[in-house]
């Protein structure tokens, strides 16, 4: 039994039981796939080398050679497992070939009767990639722009007609944007989720999406997706520096220090504020690091946030306010709105999105 329904399956979250060697898995995966391989990184390679040098039916030989009674066994336990917990589940590998073939062969002679994805990861990925691509070029976006700490991630995580790439890339797209004990996905995950969340919000209304670089951490934007934001209309956050700072020391400062001790923090803050120092200027960078090192004390003795202030609003004013100001005459979209954090919100809530 196979089925071949791709939007219906991402429109429905429907559980994907991915039966691909783990190395594949971490290249690339989806948002409600779990990796139960068939055969694990070696017996992959090994088997993928024997297909290569001696055809289809010495690498199917080969395969049921190291297919043991024990490895069976444990395969239909974990699989077993899956579907009686997902029973509207179905399974793929690559290709929708033997690897998926064969698990299904195996679950049906223990009773179960489980569907293939037919074309496998492969065909889904790029039913994904075309469906990005196409909204890209066709749907309505929206882009808010904002100078750094001004609250854009607020007003995203608040508009129901959104899609948070800094949240899918795990990175708030800043020097200093790292997740504490988060780890960035996959390039192609990433790009995957991204078509995913825009596929069921449909292209019939506007989607909005914060002003993004090239790159948010080590994750690249897709090229079709950085043209049709350059080229979408704006909503500008217009925020007081004061609050700005204090947001900023809110996201930046307070909430790390709730999760890591002020030596770690600190020692991040030193190496994210070294990685920018060439465009800081020497003199700068030091007296940055300096004023740093002096708040990173002061919360050591009293546990208190303001000696922040300081060097935060230079670090906005001087360097961050000027780039987002270039980066602003870049932009090629009219401007739809301008006003404070929640007005856009409201603003959005009016419109629909």
């Amino acid at each position: 039994m196979f089925i071949d329904d791709y939007q219906k399956i991402f429109l429905s979250d429907r559980p994907m039981l991915d039966v691909r060697a783990p190395i594949e898995f971490e290249q690339g995966h989806f948002q409600h796939a779990q990796n139960k391989p068939l055969l694990d990184n070696q017996q992959r390679q090994s088997i993928g080398l024997c297909y290569k040098e001696q055809g289809q039916d010495a690498a199917i030989e080969m395969g049921w050679q190291m297919a043991t009674e024990e490895v069976i066994e444990a395969r239909i336990s974990h699989w077993a497992e899956f579907t009686q917990a997902n029973p509207n589940g179905c399974l793929y590998c690559f290709r929708g070939g033997l690897r998926s073939q064969f698990s299904q062969q195996l679950l049906k002679q223990h009773g179960i009767d489980y569907p293939i994805v037919k074309g496998g990861y492969k065909a889904m990925r790029q039913f994904l990639l075309q469906e990005l691509e196409q909204a890209c070029q066709n749907a309505p976006l929206i882009i808010i722009a904002g100078p750094t700490g001004s609250g854009k991630t607020k007003a995203i995580e608040q508009i129901e007609r959104s899609i948070d790439l800094e949240a899918e890339a795990c990175h708030r797209g800043s020097a200093f944007g790292q997740l504490l004990n988060a780890q960035q996905p996959a390039q192609i995950s990433f790009e995957n989720n991204i078509s995913q969340r825009w596929l069921k919000l449909g292209r019939e209304r506007a989607v909005l999406m914060e002003d993004e670089g090239r790159l948010i951490g080590r994750l690249n934007l897709p090229d079709y997706l950085q043209a049709a934001m350059q080229k979408a209309p704006l909503v500008q956050i217009e925020e007081p520096l004061e609050q700005r700072c204090q947001w900023v020391i809110e996201d930046y400062v307070l909430s790390p220090l709730r999760e890591i001790s002020i030596a770690a923090f600190s020692q991040n803050l030193s190496a994210n504020l070294y990685r920018i120092r060439k465009r800081l200027g020497g003199l700068r960078y030091q007296a940055l690091q300096k004023e740093f090192e002096l708040a990173c004390q002061s919360w050591s003795k009293q546990q208190e946030a303001s000696a922040f202030y300081g060097p935060i609003e230079q670090l906005l004013r001087d360097y961050y306010d000027p780039m987002y100001k270039y980066q602003l005459q870049q932009r090629q979209g009219q401007v739809l709105f301008r006003g404070r954090c929640q007005e856009l919100v409201d603003w959005c809530r009016e419109q629909n999105l």
